[in-house]
């Protein structure tokens, strides 16, 4: 498959290219001549994540097909591996069945954006829940529901405060509309669990930083931990998340015990961008790839970047930036490169980006929002009517417009809908993170898994008394006949273990051939005399 253009990722600067392509190409040269490859085949309109998220709009409400969207252009699903540009190919991974496809191209746009790495804090790939796509708020609404659902049940006072206790980390766009949106859920969804009523609710915002929304400005930052914080919220501003575990949250100066996490920090450089930088030698500032004002790589000829991976120079009224890593700029860089491509195959020069910055918008809940629009400054009311208003009309299409419509106007009317509507994960595998003296299990608690030290040293007191280091099991040998553990387990020191469950522990052990381990052979007696 050898296209003229080949656009590398599905996001607003990838699909906005890609649509203006189309549009001029049209349907007969189009799909010959450019190929649009996206992980998903949806374009996800990312500032109305949060409401997914907090069940005021439906995740269909805020996709929309690529396929639709990139009229006259070859949209193709699947995954980039690897960019060879001296060959003009690239390696695809389209699934289960279509793995290790080469596309060829004359010309290429990188537009693969950023991913989410969160290993940098030990703990948070394993507890913390990130919002990045559909997938996550979908995931991330069932959780609280599963939460509520188990306070409903347990009658231990300590269990239910832990899972009413809910911690976002990271008081930026994302981090502070979906606390907000997080909020309202679940004081809405409380009112249908009677056994809850009067219930400690706590939801906690961390942020590293000095006030909230640090892209918006420090007095709308200010506004908007002042309106958090009279809605209910604990704030904690300069605290820095050091750890996670399944039971709390360690920042600096202290901890709250919760067992759900949502992470909006964690954004790295996508790892198939920085490989193709290291081959090429290119700048790359914060890990994005360095473009003159035409968005094209220096004195590569071909090559081009837009997005969130793209380091787009940018004049903000004559002062020179760069472009941040937003929707609005994203987009219309897309639309630029294609004109660009399209006066290049002309034999005109191409038009550097150049693009008047409109202001940011940011929901946090309860009907109020901050917004600075062309510089000005609104709040309250007013800056939420605006938020819905300027996004409503940017969401693509006629009929996704109209569906929006609907559930916003039925969220002002109807509580919003508690049905879990992804079934629980059968997490036959998992990894779990303990700090030191962070207690795994108790003696007498019912042996539900066994556990693998990947890394660090667990105690185990009472029983079979030892410590299980990196390599070892914990495993079935220290429960009794009734499957309940006989001694206590108290990590002395930061560890990482694996959680096996049901048949991948019975198919590791018979691969393995892991047998029962024998009590020691009692020590000989010494001889008298």
């Amino acid at each position: 498959m050898k296209f003229d253009v080949v656009i590398a990722g599905g996001g607003f600067a990838g699909a906005y290219c890609a649509r203006e392509l189309g549009a001029k190409w049209g349907p007969i040269e189009g799909p010959k001549r450019v190929a649009l490859i996206a992980e998903r085949n949806v374009l996800v309109f990312y500032p109305m994540l949060a409401e997914v998220a907090g069940s005021t709009l439906g995740p269909l409400d805020v996709v929309h097909p690529l396929h639709h969207f990139c009229r006259d252009v070859t949209v193709l699903q699947g995954a980039v591996q690897r960019i060879d540009w001296p060959k003009r190919e690239l390696l695809v991974d389209g699934g289960r069945f279509t793995r290790d496809q080469t596309i060829q191209c004359d010309k290429l746009v990188v537009a693969l954006g950023s991913v989410t790495n969160l290993s940098q804090i030990p703990g948070m790939s394993e507890h913390g829940w990130p919002m990045k796509n559909v997938a996550d708020a979908l995931r991330f609404r069932s959780a609280l529901i599963n939460r509520l659902e188990e306070a409903n049940l347990t009658p231990d006072p300590a269990v239910r405060a832990r899972l009413l206790t809910f911690v976002v980390v990271g008081g930026g766009y994302t981090g502070v509309e979906t606390t907000g949106q997080l909020l309202g859920f679940l004081r809405s969804a409380l009112r249908w669990y009677p056994s809850l009523q009067g219930a400690p609710l706590r939801v906690v915002l961390i942020h590293s930083g000095n006030e909230l929304l640090p892209e918006i400005g420090p007095n709308l930052g200010a506004y908007a931990r002042e309106v958090l914080e009279r809605r209910g919220i604990d704030v904690r501003l300069n605290c820095r998340v050091e750890s996670l575990t399944m039971n709390r949250v360690n920042f600096t100066g202290g901890y709250v015990e919760t067992h759900t996490v949502l992470t909006t920090i964690g954004n790295a450089p996508n790892p198939v961008v920085s490989e193709l930088g290291r081959e090429l030698k290119l700048e790359m500032p914060h890990g994005r790839i360095a473009v003159d004002g035409t968005m094209q790589v220096p004195n590569i000829p071909g090559l081009y970047s837009v997005g969130d991976c793209a380091a787009v120079p940018w004049n903000d009224r004559g002062t020179p930036k760069t472009c941040p890593p937003t929707a609005q700029f994203a987009l219309r860089q897309g639309r630029q490169l294609a004109q660009n491509l399209l006066r290049e195959r002309k034999g005109a020069p191409a038009r550097p980006f150049t693009y008047r910055y409109l202001g940011q918008l940011a929901t946090i809940g309860n009907h109020e929002a901050v917004a600075e629009v062309l510089g000005l400054h609104f709040r309250g009311f007013v800056a939420w009517w605006l938020w819905r208003t300027i996004y409503l009309a940017k969401l693509p299409g006629v009929f996704r417009r109209l569906r929006v419509m609907l559930d916003w106007t039925f969220d002002l009317i109807f509580a919003r809908d508690i049905s879990v509507v992804l079934p629980p994960p059968d997490e036959v595998m998992r990894s779990i993170h303990l700090e030191k003296g962070e207690r795994l299990f108790a003696e007498g608690a019912v042996a539900r898994a066994v556990f693998f030290v990947r890394r660090g040293a667990i105690d185990l007191a009472g029983g079979n008394a030892r410590q299980v280091g990196p390599g070892e099991l914990i495993d079935q040998d220290d429960a009794n006949s009734a499957g309940c553990w006989t001694c206590t387990a108290v990590a002395s020191e930061p560890s990482d273990l694996i959680v096996l469950r049901g048949r991948a522990y019975q198919l590791i052990k018979d691969e393995l051939k892991i047998v029962p381990r024998k009590a020691a052979p009692p020590a000989p007696e010494k001889k008298k005399g």
